[in-house]
């Protein structure tokens, strides 16, 4: 069995400079507009150096002004947000029927974005889409590509291996593939792959309701079903990265992966039985009305217990729910798992609520895009570490 080390390493002032840049940064992100009187006290840092940070942020484009605070004594104070046009990062969310791309801004926001909807895409779909979509996307946004700072990718772990309906034979050929390479052209920028889960859940942290709960479950509804554990603001993946697998759980009574009947696959195994195509989930909603019932009694029924259990081992403030699915879909899903979990109420200590997510559909793709910000320029759980070969 392998065990990951206990991290008990020192720092330097190199690095804890540069964690204390990150931060300053990230509470501007989080709070902005704000004062650097309100910086101190919130990141715990002296004016001073709160005042030699937002000078170098400054000095670098990553912040600006934002107005002045008048009306109180002495000299105005000045109020802080970071600037958006900064920098910029591009999301791809590859699936088991999509590939969507994104452009975000600085602060997150979607500026262009492109999906092609495809059972099963093979690698070279992934890189043709990619190739002719990032270029349209950066143009389209009228940005500099200098700016661009790198690729989020978000995938489903085992993407080539889980047997769901309709996998291709030959799909095994994902967990060979560099996923780097395919996306060489046409920026050659730096590539950075997460699960797909993992990454919505660092998306809705950075920019969603975890601006506001440290801890939360993430509950991800896409072609299967993924989990993500953020405690104390910090993504938790486990001894062996593979942490909130909620899908593998089995239903009641058929001993079937809860993920066949809880994901966009289960919906199509239902719309299919009804005579409807996948491509009908977006379109007439009378006609879907009778399937939708069915797929959320069925799913709150199969979720409610392993969300009991979520909330008695891990206490989480929120569990939230985004995905591929109608945001209508998942409103109606989160009503149903609440009204079921209100019955445990009375033999658990803390059952946490159940919410839709605030970037919802487009939560993988937007969390990969929030990867290359994280990595060159934002917080980080290791930031202090000294790596193993440092003096």
């Amino acid at each position: 069995m392998t065990h990951s080390p206990i991290r008990l390493s020192g720092t330097n002032l190199e690095r804890a400079a540069d964690h204390n840049q990150r931060v300053t940064l990230h509470a501007i992100r989080v709070n902005g507009p704000i004062t650097r009187v309100d910086l101190a006290r919130i990141t715990g840092l002296t004016a001073p150096s709160i005042a030699n940070i937002t000078k170098r942020l400054a000095a670098e484009g990553l912040i600006e002004d934002a107005g002045q605070i008048r009306g109180g004594r002495g000299q105005p104070a000045t109020k802080l947000v970071v600037n958006k046009a900064a920098c910029y990062s591009l999301g791809v969310n590859i699936d088991r029927d999509h590939i969507t791309i994104v452009l975000v801004d600085f602060a997150g926001e979607v500026m262009a974005q492109a999906t092609r909807d495809i059972a099963f895409p093979k690698p070279e779909d992934v890189r043709d889409h990619y190739r002719v979509s990032a270029a349209e996307l950066v143009a389209q946004a009228g940005i500099d590509p200098a700016l661009l700072v790198g690729v989020g990718v978000a995938m489903p772990d085992d993407f080539g291996l889980i047997d769901l309906p309709g996998r291709p034979d030959d799909f095994a050929l994902w967990e060979s593939t560099d996923i780097a390479s395919l996306l060489a052209e046409p920026f050659g920028l730096p590539v950075f792959v997460e699960n797909d889960a993992a990454a919505a859940a660092m998306g809705e942290q950075q920019l969603g309701h975890g601006l506001k709960a440290a801890s939360f479950f993430y509950l991800l509804i896409s072609s299967g079903l993924g989990g993500g554990l953020v405690i104390d603001g910090n993504y938790i993946r486990g001894a062996q990265g593979r942490s909130g697998e909620i899908g593998f759980l089995l239903e009641r009574g058929t001993g079937e992966q809860i993920q066949n009947l809880v994901s966009l696959s289960g919906v199509y195994r239902l719309m299919a039985g009804e005579g409807l195509k996948p491509a009908d989930l977006r379109g007439d909603e009378a006609a879907l009305m009778q399937v939708r019932r069915r797929w959320i009694d069925m799913a709150s029924d199969q979720l409610v217990e392993p969300l009991v259990a979520v909330s008695c081992l891990i206490n989480p403030a929120a569990v939230i729910i985004g995905g591929r699915l109608p945001g209508g879909w998942i409103e109606d899903l989160v009503h149903a798992l609440n009204t079921r979990l209100e019955s445990h109420r009375h033999h658990v200590p803390v059952l946490a609520p159940v919410m839709k997510a605030r970037l919802a559909e487009e939560a993988p793709s937007v969390g990969a895009a929030v990867l290359p910000f994280s990595h060159f320029l934002l917080p980080k759980a290791t930031a202090l570490w000294k790596g193993s070969t440092e003096g």
